[in-house]
């Protein structure tokens, strides 16, 4: 099977929804299908072009039975929106043409929001090839932008629901992480002739965070060693209630073993920086190259998940898979009801509090903290659960069964 797939990132960079889909590539390359990759040139980490890249504006290769073109992203700031939002256009457009330029015949097309404009680009690949699109939804957009207070502009917000409108009525197979999210997507096609099939796909936990060094290095560079950590590790964005994690290491300034690490970047960077500078139990630890991320994350000894109020239902923080296979508890706080809460409940992995309830918050931060048994047996559990979970290899075959449907049907619908 040929496959056209068109993401924002791709190994090397170091995005979670990058990772997750070279993850997808790799596994479908090693069943012998054949993948053509459109994405950015590596720009994620520092939001500009990396070195070794920065004279290309397009650059193809070629690893194995993987092609990738990788086309200038368009980097900016995501503070400023309106030049962010012409960005993402301007990097739609680009892969739209070299869609239409990619040597054929593609059995389907694969594209992946955010950004929401891909899936414009996804239609036009897919008509160009004559074959079916499918769009893996990773966050419903616009409705988390708007949750959150990013999108306040009314034109802006309606101009997004146009492609939000335009990349779900063009797509055969939508793929989302939740019932939520399946709900939410399936409430907005009501009025389609054409009704695409909208199917829950989990993400998963990579493999080598199942397996970690004895020696933890990051712990010794960062003074952990004999200390409880508390980690956030990933986005510092708009999406995050980050005061209530400085809230938190606030309240437990009396335990001099507890202590806070914030380890990521983001918009809210110079916030978690400026508070770790006069908070004593608060260290802040810049963003981590991606091969790292399974010794940072096997230093803590609790694991923090927040989503503000009104998200739970339109995203599902990838990193909660990781996280359960480094086999460390974790605190969430998130909309009740909502997926992220059954995911950790079932699994008994740790604590879920409602994102209006720092006391609560706080306090099971306290319990886990005082209580190295409860520790263990809910990190043991995570981990259990996570070995249960999909793992790359059945998320990529439940791909290329539901592309074998989807093409049986088209092609029993043509006269």
């Amino acid at each position: 099977m040929r496959l056209l797939v068109i993401t924002p990132h791709f190994s090397p960079d170091t995005a979670p929804t990058g990772v997750i889909v070279t993850e997808l590539v790799n596994s479908w390359c090693k069943k012998g299908h054949q993948v053509h990759v459109i994405t950015s040139l590596p720009w994620y980490e520092n939001h500009e072009v990396v070195d070794d890249w920065k004279n290309c504006f397009i650059k193809k290769t070629i690893n194995g039975s993987v092609e990738i073109t990788r086309v200038y992203p368009f980097p900016n700031k995501k503070s400023n929106l309106f030049i962010r939002g012409l960005g993402f256009m301007g990097f739609s457009l680009l892969v739209s043409i070299l869609s239409i330029f990619s040597k054929g015949p593609f059995d389907a097309v694969y594209a992946l929001s955010p950004p929401i404009t891909l899936g414009t680009a996804g239609k036009v690949a897919s008509m160009r090839h004559r074959c079916p699109l499918v769009f893996n939804v990773q966050d419903i957009f616009p409705d988390a932008a708007i949750e959150t207070g990013v999108f306040s502009s009314k034109l802006l917000i309606r101009v997004a629901k146009i492609f939000e409108k335009i990349s779900y009525h063009s797509s055969e197979l939508i793929t989302v992480l939740s019932q939520d999210m399946r709900e939410n997507i399936n409430g907005k096609l009501f009025d389609s002739k054409k009704t695409p099939v909208v199917s829950v796909m989990p993400n998963f936990a990579l493999s080598e965070f199942f397996h970690t060094d004895e020696e933890n290095k990051y712990k010794k560079e960062n003074c952990l060693e004999g200390k409880i950590v508390v980690m956030y590790a990933g986005n510092l964005g708009y999406s995050q209630p980050l005061e209530l994690i400085v809230d938190s290491a606030k309240a437990h300034l009396d335990n001099e073993d507890l202590i806070y690490v914030v380890n990521g970047g983001g918009v809210k960077t110079d916030y978690l920086k400026r508070e770790a500078r006069v908070i004593r139990n608060l260290v802040f630890v810049e963003y981590q190259p991606f091969e790292r991320l399974p010794e940072v994350l096997s230093s803590a000894d609790i694991h923090l998940v927040i989503l503000k109020s009104g998200l739970g239902d339109v995203s599902v923080p990838s990193k909660i898979y990781n996280i359960f296979a480094s086999g460390k508890p974790v605190v969430v706080s998130v909309d009740p009801g909502t997926e992220l809460e059954r995911l950790v409940l079932e699994a008994e992995a740790g604590f879920v509090v409602a994102p209006d309830e720092p006391d609560a918050f706080h306090e099971a931060i306290r319990k886990l903290s005082d209580d190295s048994s409860l520790r263990d047996k809910m990190g043991e559990s995570a981990q259990m659960a996570a070995k249960k979970w999909y793992s790359a290899e059945a998320v990529s075959d439940l791909y290329i069964e539901s592309i074998k449907e989807l093409k049986t049907n088209n092609n029993e619908s043509l006269p």
